[in-house]
């Protein structure tokens, strides 16, 4: 079902007025539900990130596994965790570490000659949850990789043909949610077999807030 930015919008604005104010600002949640998936064949089960035009939320983690020089300037560019070669060493003994360290960080990104030994030691716990890390080269400029991998969500299916993600919180601009909203649904449409047709229908809400439709026409 195409979605029209005005049909956002207008969700958006019901959405807020609908929202009682709480003590913390809530997050905007996106969920897309899709129809006529066969969700044993794993190419039509969608796991990924996608870098949206502003960042959802301010406390997406980054953790950069590096050595060298790609690690001192991860560091001072304020990665959330720096893992070294031999952390890495470590974490394939320490299964109970391996999982704490895929738990707590939303995003990894590697150099990438260490990306065989991370696959050894954090692939197990990493892979099922869609969070193999992005290859950089050892010259990246991390405080540029950083930005960008704070601005990700990602869009993952479970056992039911829904994607849920946050899409931003409700003191951003109406504008900026429906800018991310949009990306969100451009690449599905973009990764789905029968493309707008797959989406069945599209809902936004906030933390507390209700459900609030947005409208979509038929194809």
């Amino acid at each position: 079902m195409p979605v029209s930015r005005d049909a956002i919008a207008k969700a958006i604005g019901e959405m807020k007025g609908k929202t009682d104010k709480r003590k913390f600002n809530q997050s905007v949640e996106l969920a897309v539900r899709l129809r006529e998936l066969d969700l044993k064949r794993p190419e039509q089960r969608i796991n990924e990130s996608l870098e949206l035009p502003t960042a959802a939320s301010k406390t997406v983690k980054v953790a950069v596994i590096a050595g060298g020089d790609l690690a001192v300037r991860a560091r001072n560019a304020g990665a959330d965790i720096v893992i070294g070669r031999e952390d890495l060493d470590k974490i394939a003994r320490d299964k109970k570490q391996a999982r704490k360290i895929a738990q707590n960080y939303d995003f990894f990104v590697a150099e990438a000659p260490l990306m065989p030994q991370v696959g050894k030691s954090l692939g197990q716990m990493l892979g099922p949850r869609g969070k193999m890390p992005t290859p950089i080269p050892p010259t990246a400029p991390i405080d540029d990789v950083l930005k960008r991998q704070r601005r990700n969500v990602r869009l993952k299916m479970k056992d039911q043909p829904v994607i849920q993600t946050k899409v931003g919180t409700e003191d951003m601009a109406d504008d900026v949610l429906v800018q991310n909203i949009q990306t969100v649904i451009s690449r599905l449409e973009s990764k789905l077999e029968k493309g707008a047709k797959n989406i069945k229908s599209v809902a936004v809400k906030t933390t507390m807030g209700p459900l609030v439709k947005v409208e979509t026409t038929q194809v």
